[in-house]
C-alpha cells in the first residue's frame, strides 16, 4: 500500500481535471493491480469522474448545479465567509469527497471518455488537498 497527497490550485468555481496527476502517482507507485482510493480534505469541493472529451459537459454540469443550489439563498444561516459558503457545502454533499477506481496494467481502469476532476464550489481560487491511497490487489 502506498499514499501520496496532491496539491491542487483550483481557479474558482468549476471543475478542475485531476486525472493526468492521479495517472502519474499511479504509473510511480509499481502497483499493477489493485485500488486507488481518492480522498479532498474540504467541505467545498468534491471528486467526480466524468467525460473528458467535450469540455461543454463540465460547463454544463457546473452551470446545472449552481441552478439546483444558488450562492446566497436567504434561507441559509450559516454565510460566515459570503454567499457561495453555504452552497458550496451542500453541493460538495450533492456529490462526492471520495471515488474509488481500479487499477490494471499499473494504470487507472477509466472508461475511455472518463476524467477525474476536482469541483470546486467557492467562487474564489482555492489551494485544495487530495489523498490518494493505492493498494493493491
Amino acid at each position: 500500500m502506498t499514499q501520496q497527497t496532491l496539491t491542487i490550485l483550483t481557479r474558482g468555481r468549476g471543475l478542475t481535471s485531476i486525472t493526468a496527476q492521479l495517472a502519474e502517482v499511479v504509473s510511480s507507485s509499481g502497483i499493477d493491480v489493485g485500488l486507488a482510493h481518492l480522498f479532498v480534505h474540504h467541505t467545498s469541493a468534491s471528486l467526480i469522474i466524468q467525460e473528458n472529451a467535450d469540455p461543454s459537459v463540465c460547463k454544463d454540469l457546473d452551470a446545472y448545479l449552481t441552478r439546483l443550489v444558488p450562492d446566497g439563498d436567504p434561507t441559509f444561516t450559516h454565510t460566515d465567509e459570503g454567499p457561495d459558503d453555504m452552497s458550496a457545502h451542500i453541493r460538495s454533499v450533492l456529490t462526492a469527497t471520495s471515488l474509488t477506481i481500479p487499477v490494471s496494467g499499473g494504470r487507472l481502469k477509466l472508461g475511455t471518455w472518463q476524467g477525474v476532476y476536482l469541483w470546486e464550489h467557492r467562487t474564489r481560487a482555492h489551494s485544495r488537498t487530495v489523498t490518494i491511497t493505492l493498494q493493491s490487489g
